[in-house]
């Protein structure tokens, strides 16, 4: 699967595939002050969304350690958020991986990343992951809610590497072996 045109989930209502640089408008526009507190910390410019997506189609090409997904509605091609999988962050054990994502303002509420995370999930499966995990700072409630709505289990709340603190649910995956 090293062709990145390859990688297309969906469940009939939104569809997973790697970002692209047609992609970045839509990421600048849907940007917003709960996407920069929780993920990023600061706004992004184009420049470094440009890198950032050039890096997740290396990472795409190479089988690394990072699988970005655009989350799309199934029958449009716009981008509405993104959900990221990475194999190789600090704290994980062999066997997770790490689930973080976000949905532009226009699309939340509508359990669009609830589907997201479900698709991704099946996905991590596939590619041999145990277990999902998925950190969420104390005080962000609406990502809770989708780590729980999407059949994870809070596990503990710890402090991170990084000195943040973070509330890690889990969710082990079934065994379902690659996609091909």
């Amino acid at each position: 699967m090293n062709d990145v045109r390859e990688v297309n989930l969906s469940d009939g209502v939104v569809a997973l595939s790697p970002p692209g640089p047609d992609d970045v408008d839509a990421h600048l526009a849907g940007e917003d002050e709960l996407q920069v507190r929780w993920l990023s910390g600061k706004p992004a410019t184009r420049a470094e969304i440009e890198t950032y997506f050039r890096r997740c189609a290396e990472q795409w090409s190479t089988r690394g350690p990072l699988r970005a997904f655009g989350i799309r509605l199934a029958d449009r091609s716009a981008l509405v958020g993104y959900i990221d999988l990475r194999f190789d962050m600090a704290g994980l054990a062999p066997g997770q991986a790490n689930i973080s994502y976000t949905l532009y303002p226009d699309w939340r509420g509508q359990g669009l990343v609830t589907r997201a995370v479900r698709l991704v999930c099946r996905y991590a499966a596939s590619e041999g992951v145990a277990q999902a995990v998925i950190r969420v700072d104390p005080e962000n409630p609406a990502s809770a809610a989708v780590a729980r709505r999407s059949g994870f289990v809070h596990d503990r709340r710890i402090v991170e590497e990084d000195g943040h603190l973070n509330d890690w649910y889990l969710l082990d995956l079934p065994a379902i072996g690659p996609t091909g």
